[in-house]
């Protein structure tokens, strides 16, 4: 059988990628699979990735498609050769390297499971194992998502300010006003982590003789951001300003 799968040590190079399969007169056909294992022996289990990723690539230049046909390949060559090892002779003279050989295929097995997309190699038990552990995860999701969405329902309104019909515009005035102050040090008394905040904020806990207030409406004499064009908003007119916020007076102790 051809080789296709793996990059080979070119014939005579005196200088190969450390990953290349074969000998210095390059790679006999038929022993790709054998070469294959015998690098990863040579190899630290953290290369594993890198190895595998070195002759994907070089597999998918010839057959872009051919990621999943790479992977059965790779993983049927290790799944053949776990299974020569867990057949020897435990009481042969060679079983301790035998046993260390077995290890690291086992490792690289464990990698070659950690990346397989497809579920290809694991067994109709596996899956529905692997498929209930998501269902527990999924279902710790729900119930999370439930105590939230619980705790953000205490924090609605079940009452609200109620003003005079015709009078909300005195109220902005009044949150327009609050905006605005500052304190002796010269910083704002609110800081708002958006001004349309105060719009939300109107908008959820007042009411106008029992009518919800639209939020469109509101945004009208609220500038959204510092850069806003200020002549897409409404002032509020003196009739409306009925109340004036001012600093009250020093007293002295």
């Amino acid at each position: 059988m051809l080789n296709k799968y793996f990059k080979p040590h070119e014939s005579f190079d005196l200088n190969p990628h450390r990953y290349d399969i074969g000998i210095f007169t390059g790679l006999k056909d038929g022993y790709e699979d054998n070469l294959f294992i015998k690098k990863l022996f040579e190899l630290p289990e953290q290369e594993y990735d890198a190895y595998y990723q070195y002759h994907l690539t070089y597999y998918l230049d010839k057959q872009p498609q051919g990621e999943k046909e790479f992977f059965t390949f790779v993983w049927q060559i290790v799944l053949r050769r776990v299974s020569f090892l867990e057949h020897k002779n435990p009481f042969s003279s060679s079983h301790a390297l035998e046993i260390k050989t077995l290890e690291k295929l086992l490792n690289f097995q464990k990698y070659l499971r950690s990346i397989d997309q497809w579920q290809t190699q694991k067994t109709l038990p596996e899956i529905i194992v692997d498929q209930q552990g998501e269902i527990v995860k999924l279902n710790a999701k729900i119930i999370k998502l439930k105590e939230e969405n619980k705790k953000l329902r205490e924090l609605e309104p079940k009452d609200f300010i109620d003003i005079r019909e015709g009078r909300q515009r005195t109220l902005y005035h009044l949150m327009l006003q609050i905006r605005e102050l500052k304190l002796e040090d010269k910083t704002h008394l609110t800081n708002a982590t958006t001004l349309n905040i105060w719009c939300k904020m109107i908008a959820r806990y007042f009411r106008v003789d029992g009518e919800q207030i639209s939020l469109q409406s509101i945004t009208r004499y609220f500038g959204l951001d510092d850069n806003a064009d200020h002549t897409k908003y409404k002032d509020i007119l003196a009739k409306d300003r009925l109340f004036t916020i001012v600093p009250a007076k020093k007293r002295s102790l």
